[in-house]
């Protein structure tokens, strides 16, 4: 019903940036909160910055300072500005959301496919 599609992933050197994006389509929806999560090769998924609907924002410790989650409601997207780029945050990233569909309010909390980044050194 609700499909969720990041892009921007890459390659970098460390010490560089990229801009995640995560865009929210398909049945109408309200949207509580969004998210990035991500998962290196042989870790299991971990969470690093979420945003509610008001505003409020947590980050992982390992990106505070580094990262920055915001979003554009009108166009139901979440961004992730990732900077000072380092190799262990080599990963796959995901955004998810908790959403509720707006002719049922089903609750619902969809996960998207997941963008590589990879960081050299």
């Amino acid at each position: 019903q609700v499909q969720l599609v990041e892009s921007g992933g890459g390659l970098v050197q460390a010490g560089g940036s990229l801009r995640l994006s995560c865009a929210a389509s398909g049945s109408r929806f309200i949207i509580n909160a969004m998210g990035w999560y991500r998962q290196a090769p042989g870790k299991q998924r971990e969470l690093v910055a979420t945003i509610t609907n008001g505003g409020r924002i947590n980050y992982a410790d390992s990106v505070k300072g580094r990262f920055t989650i915001s979003r554009d409601s009108a166009k139901d997207t979440v961004y992730l500005q990732m900077n000072s780029l380092k190799p262990e945050d080599t990963a796959v990233y995901y955004c998810n959301a908790d959403l509720s569909v707006r002719a049922t309010m089903t609750p619902l909390r969809p996960w998207g496919q997941g963008t590589q980044v990879t960081v050299s050194s």
